[in-house]
């Protein structure tokens, strides 16, 4: 970065380097569609599939943004935020998730995300929030009261995140029948 640019540009592109975006995403026909788009705009895209990809992409070069998806397969991508913001603690990062809630929202930004993002998102979406790692204090402020579906759904979402996706444990933890959290996960499932 910079002296004197906003938060969140980068300008090593007017330097003559490439913007560099690594993209954890384990459904590969999502990761090949984001990596030409940002490909189109000029990023130098790296894919990797699981944390072990990740780590080796790591040792061989160096990211200024990086897309991860929240949930792996079984795992949670949360511990590779926090591997790339230890990599280098002013990387941009954009977490994606196909279920949202407000713990993993939470837990995203502590570890070192600056902007987290519902599914489905596309180039622009992420590319706007990479913009807004600052923050925008002129974002609208609702007083709709969050309702009983989406509270149960953060709470489903949060217990398979701390479960690693175990449908049986997160069934037993949240004293529910595994065939009704299956029917549940049917109707809005976890990607």
């Amino acid at each position: 970065m910079q002296d004197g640019a906003p938060p969140g540009q980068d300008t090593s592109e007017d330097l003559g380097e490439p913007r560099r975006l690594v993209i954890l995403e384990d459904d590969q026909t999502l990761a090949r569609a984001l990596q030409r788009s940002f490909e189109r705009r000029g990023y130098q895209v790296a894919l990797a599939h699981d944390p072990t990809e990740l780590d080796a992409l790591l040792e061989q070069q160096s990211f200024g943004y990086a897309v991860v998806d929240l949930k792996l397969g079984t795992s949670s991508g949360l511990p590779c935020v926090a591997t790339l913001h230890e990599h280098d603690p002013d990387m941009l990062i954009v977490v994606l998730t196909g279920f949202a809630s407000i713990n993993t929202a939470i837990e995203a930004i502590k570890l070192g995300a600056c902007h987290y993002l519902a599914k489905p998102s596309n180039a622009d979406d992420i590319e706007a929030a990479f913009g807004k790692a600052g923050g925008d204090v002129e974002a609208p402020i609702t007083s709709r009261p969050t309702s009983i579906k989406t509270l149960e759904w953060e709470r489903i979402t949060e217990t398979l995140a701390a479960t690693d996706f175990n449908i049986s444990e997160t069934a037993r933890r949240l004293g529910m029948h595994r065939r009704t959290l299956a029917r549940k996960l049917e109707k809005r499932p976890v990607k």
